[in-house]
């Protein structure tokens, strides 16, 4: 089955920077109408500018998806801006480095807010107002995609928070798409692996400017087109997980078969990046 993507309309979250951005400019350049959601609006609106530049069809919504009221907004204001919604794509997301030990009460409250909870409210809002679309033929009635990682099949040393809000992400795009299934909606995760934005400053940041944790090395990271075009190809041709690395996805499943493997892997690397910090 494949999807006309033309006129069809999607909301980005996190669309300031980084995936959510490239996401965006890919979707109107495969002729859908974009609405940007982020919360520094001056960025947002250098994304529309651009998509109508090209001649795309776009509009922004500045909000925190942190919040319940400001996601229900976006899916509103895409409506009411272009006449109707098919897609969200849930990309807003942060991180931070912190030994398990080390997290405050806080810092795991916000990421989890953030990451987990603004992700499903947004499902959420726009499952059900896709289940309550007509359906045309076999074609889906929408497209709720998540931006989740390869760290949500691993929990990462000294990104547990963040790996672990990345597996509820696919936790709950599995179960929401089996049970969407035969109701004409598609639900989709989507699993980069380390992608050159700004995620890994924000997170060096939010740690105290130190950098502890195992990470891609950087002649291996991919550009956020690599994952926007992915996604692309994903909203033409519906299905459940997205990955963007063949040889990862090959390792994390060999992880999953063999734990004290991946054990052994993961503690030579901790040691190795502990060492040089």
């Amino acid at each position: 089955m494949r999807v006309d993507l033309r006129g069809k309309v999607i909301a980005i979250t996190g669309a300031s920077s980084g995936i959510g951005r490239a996401t965006a400019i890919a979707c109107a350049r495969a002729g859908m109408s974009v609405v940007v959601h982020a919360r520094r609006e001056d960025r947002l609106i250098e994304v529309v500018k651009q998509i109508e530049s090209e001649g795309g069809r776009a509009a922004w919504c500045s909000g925190d998806v942190a919040r319940t009221e400001d996601n229900r907004r976006l899916v509103d204001f895409a409506v009411s801006r272009f006449g109707s919604l098919y897609s969200v794509f849930a990309n807003a997301g942060y991180g931070l480095e912190r030994p398990v030990l080390g997290y405050t009460d806080e810092e795991l409250l916000a990421i989890f807010q953030t990451n987990f909870q603004g992700t499903l409210d947004l499902m959420r809002l726009a499952g059900r107002m896709l289940l309550e679309r007509p359906r045309v033929d076999d074609q889906p009635r929408g497209h709720v995609l998540v931006c989740s990682s390869c760290v949500s099949k691993i929990g990462l040393p000294q990104y547990a928070a963040y790996s672990a809000s990345k597996a509820l992400q696919d936790h709950f795009a599995r179960a929401m798409r089996i049970e969407l299934a035969d109701q004409g909606v598609a639900v989709s995760s989507v699993h980069p692996i380390g992608t050159r934005t700004e995620f890994f400053d924000v997170a060096k940041d939010l740690s105290g400017g130190k950098r502890v944790s195992i990470q891609t090395p950087e002649r291996f990271k991919q550009p956020a087109e690599t994952v926007a075009d992915a996604v692309v190809r994903c909203l033409r041709r519906p299905r459940g997980e997205v990955w963007t690395s063949t040889p990862m996805r090959a390792l994390l499943a060999l992880g999953t078969l063999f734990p004290g493997f991946a054990d052994y892997l993961l503690l030579r690397r901790h040691r190795s990046v502990s060492r040089g910090a």
